[in-house]
């Protein structure tokens, strides 16, 4: 699919790998419709983008209001005319606890942004984009969703929903005019955490693994879309825990838990 001139529309905009998206797309000469929850991180945007109004329009949004959702597509219209792509990048990670230690509010956050949020946003949006001669719908996964991790037991059963919904979204549309993408991205360093509320553990530095970079990230994401490729794995950690979910599922579980356990209570 090609970049330049297209319309696309980006969840999470307002920082980590939503920004790192909204830059690359402006970059390509494409124009974004930025959708963020946070005020602040759509200007950090804007100021990072300095892009012309006409390319860049910014959308205060709550992905789980499912009435704010509806209403997004007509704004989007209105300040580009078109829609060619939505990418469904907004999520939030869960305390670093095991399962019956989270609270059924915090169970219920966790699915509401990270699958009911992208629900909400590819229902909205897919009209628009089945009118397009070609159209894009990227949902973004996690690793989360190969391999179970515990302590991050409903952020990884949200992030699986995500991952077959978007394989029967790819299922259904194979014969028309909208490619969809799904993309699974290692560890990644952004502002998650803190914007989920949340406490990371603290991991020794010679136990973290390589953290992929937001730009990094953004780019395979961005050509992905322009070879309309369906699956995205980015990053070595994501590639290996893909192969072994696959050969050695048990094993796989096996070695998440393991490297896991020191940080958990």
């Amino acid at each position: 699919m090609r970049i330049r001139d297209r319309v696309f529309v980006v969840t999470g905009a307002g920082s980590g790998i939503g920004q790192a998206v909204t830059l690359d797309l402006l970059s390509r000469g494409a124009r974004v419709a930025a959708a963020d929850l946070r005020e602040e991180g759509l200007a950090e945007t804007v100021a990072l983008a300095a892009a012309p109004p006409n390319r860049l329009t910014t959308h205060v949004l709550d992905i789980t209001d499912r009435a704010a959702v509806a209403a997004l597509p007509q704004q989007v219209i209105d300040g580009h005319g078109q829609v060619d792509g939505l990418m469904c990048i907004a999520g939030i990670i869960q305390r670093f606890v095991y399962l019956d230690q989270m609270t059924m509010d915090e169970i219920e956050r966790i699915m509401a942004v990270n699958f009911w949020g992208t629900l909400y946003m590819d229902l909205a949006f897919l009209p628009l984009l089945e009118k397009r001669p070609e159209a894009c719908l990227v949902n973004v996964a996690s690793m989360g969703a190969l391999v179970p991790v515990p302590g991050q037991s409903m952020y990884g059963a949200s992030k699986g929903a995500v991952r077959l919904l978007t394989e029967a979204l790819y299922a259904e549309l194979r014969d028309s005019n909208v490619a969809v993408t799904l993309v699974f991205p290692g560890g990644t360093a952004t502002h998650i955490a803190e914007n989920s509320g949340v406490e990371p553990p603290r991991i020794p530095a010679d136990k973290m693994p390589k953290i992929l970079t937001a730009p990094e990230v953004a780019t395979a994401i961005v050509e992905a879309v322009q070879k309309g490729t369906f699956r995205v794995l980015v990053g070595r950690d994501t590639h290996m825990l893909d192969r072994l979910s696959r050969l050695a599922p048990q094993r796989a579980i096996s070695l998440a838990a393991e490297r896991m356990k020191a940080y958990l209570s």
